[in-house]
């Protein structure tokens, strides 16, 4: 259904939208694009920061509008301003990746570690990536894997994968072949390619061949030609 120009009716679908259930307006704003576009700039226009965020990835992916870089920043921004903690991770991959605004690394951290405040699993987990490398922060790994592990609690399979890593090498911790093992297994859970991939490579050194090469064929499923490649290359001794 689409809400209908002019002030009358969208007084009248605002209406509507008010007297909605939360589960009911998370649908409809998560709706067919195309569809759900005209609901979406209504309750982003009034002040709803789940809208506000929808609309902000509609106009950054160019999903049912046209793309706008810029635009979809302003609406993330908004959003962000009312505590949403997706919209200030949003925030940070627009400063991080030069989407709308140029490229700043330390105010991409800063919104990273806002959105982490707020126990958003993504803003925890881009806020450890950037205090891993020191993008924008100087560099803390011991930091970096105390939010890996609180976005892995939640059930984030990349900071699953990137915890498991840490403890296999002893990167901001102490080395942990078993932890890391049992990290690798739940991210590869999630569907996570990468850990897929990972977790057989344990399985292979264990000689548990069959179960390896499982996970080998759903993680060359799930990555692209490039990982494909280098899976191939990896399992057979050599590399790409």
């Amino acid at each position: 259904m689409r809400a209908n120009a002019g002030p009358k009716r969208d007084e009248v679908s605002l209406a509507r939208l008010k007297r909605m259930r939360a589960d009911e307006i998370r649908a409809l704003l998560a709706g067919d694009p195309a569809e759900a576009l005209p609901w979406v700039r209504l309750a982003a226009d009034h002040g709803l920061p789940e809208a506000q965020n929808r609309l902000g990835r509609m106009l950054l992916d160019g999903a049912g509008a046209a793309k706008d870089e810029a635009a979809a920043l302003g609406w993330f921004k908004t959003a962000a301003r009312s505590g949403d903690g997706d919209a200030m991770n949003m925030v940070g991959r627009c400063c991080e990746n030069g989407w709308g605004t140029a490229r700043d690394l330390a105010a991409a951290a800063d919104w990273y570690r806002r959105s982490a405040a707020t126990d958003h699993d993504w803003g925890r987990y881009n806020y450890a990536n950037a205090l891993f490398d020191g993008l924008g922060v100087p560099r803390d790994r011991e930091a970096a894997v105390a939010l890996y592990r609180l976005a892995a609690d939640q059930g984030h399979g990349r900071a699953m994968n990137l915890l498991a890593r840490c403890s296999e090498e002893g990167w901001g911790t102490d080395k942990d072949p078993a932890a890391a093992a049992e990290w690798y297994r739940r991210s590869a859970e999630t569907g996570y390619f990468r850990a897929q991939f990972n977790h057989a490579t344990i399985l292979m050194a264990v000689g548990r061949v069959e179960l390896a090469g499982a996970g080998v064929a759903k993680a060359a499923e799930g990555g692209n030609a490039a990982i494909r490649g280098r899976i191939a290359g990896d399992l057979m001794g050599y590399s790409d």
